[in-house]
């Protein structure tokens, strides 16, 4: 038996212990009886003795094994669909890291496990646990800044999402793969979803080292643009964040956006809203401290839409800029 990640699922009432080995994904021992449990039959077991892991689905592919559960939030108040995303063959736990991911409903159509399948093949990526957090139905008051509510008030429960990250998420993700500590962690999403990575790890730096914002809605802003008051200095929310932040030089930010990810032109001065705000985004951190060599990658794909599969193509791009192995 070679030493690539297990998965352990226990109970003190029944002493069972269920390990998932590299070749054979669902097969395993009991700890009491020291049985073979067939490779089909295990997933049953684990969803009868383990009320938690409600509507538990898995799916193995070459290298990447795909875990679908479903959390009950008690802050949120609604359960929360998670798709984990598990490289198979980790010779030591501690060496991965754990990349969270906002609209999580939207990475099968982006084709995240074939694209890691052949990420790992190839050997172009450390190893890294995907997280894909599906949105509710509330996507857009959970998803946000949660110090500060657009003029909409829209991202008002943005707070209790994030309460919901560290309070729920990532306490169950350590004691669901027994791993203390990963090596480092990242957020990333899409548009609105984009925000929120930002909005997230802007304010819990100490918990991260990287985000990923693709097509972010970075226009969020505390006034209509039609507000005659309005200004893009004064009142888009994620960059007075920035502007009145404090620099922590660990950060590195991965920012895409397509050349058609909208028609918008607000300032009339021929660049799309989205381009301009990531951009101004770009120059704040700049202003900042951060490099622009060093620190931001900013990926602009031509003729790239507000849709999930431009964020396909970008998606390799971020994953070999964040965890390449020569990184």
């Amino acid at each position: 038996m070679d030493a690539s990640i297990k998965f352990i699922f226990k109970t003190t009432i029944n002493q069972i212990n269920i390990t998932a080995l590299p070749g054979s994904p669902w097969a395993g021992k009991t700890k009491k009886t020291g049985r073979h449990v067939p490779g089909t039959l295990w997933p049953f077991l684990v969803y009868l003795y383990f009320p938690i892991f409600d509507l538990m689905e898995f799916r193995s592919g070459q290298g990447v094994i795909k875990e679908h559960t479903r959390f009950q939030s008690a802050l949120l108040g609604r359960p929360v669909d998670i798709d984990f995303y598990l490289p198979t063959h980790v010779p030591d736990p501690a060496a991965m890291s754990l990349l969270l991911i906002n609209d999580g409903q939207d990475l099968e159509k982006l084709g995240l496990l074939g694209m890691l399948e052949g990420l790992y093949s190839h050997h172009h990526i450390s190893p890294l646990l995907c997280v894909g957090i599906h949105a509710g139905r509330e996507r857009k008051m959970e998803y946000g800044t949660a110090r500060v509510a657009d003029y909409k008030g829209r991202g008002a429960k943005a707070q209790l999402y994030t309460d919901f990250i560290f309070s729920e998420l990532l306490p169950f993700i350590h004691t669901r793969f027994r791993i203390e500590r990963f090596r480092e962690k990242a957020f990333a999403g899409f548009s609105m979803g984009g925000l929120s990575a930002a909005d997230i790890v802007w304010n819990q730096a100490h918990e991260f080292t990287k985000v990923g914002v693709f097509s972010g809605s970075l226009w969020w802003r505390t006034r209509d643009k039609n507000d005659l008051e309005y200004s893009d200095d004064t009142d888009r929310i994620m960059h007075q964040q920035i502007k009145n932040g404090t620099y922590r030089p660990w950060l590195k930010f991965f920012f895409e956006c397509g050349t058609a990810d909208e028609e918008a032109d607000r300032n009339h001065n021929g660049i799309i809203d989205s381009i301009d705000d990531t951009m101004d985004l770009m120059h704040e951190l700049v202003q900042k401290g951060y490099s622009r060599e060093k620190d931001i990658e900013y990926l602009e794909i031509e003729a790239g839409k507000h849709d999930v599969a431009t964020w396909a193509r970008a998606m390799p791009v971020f994953l070999r800029w964040g965890w390449g192995r020569s990184k």
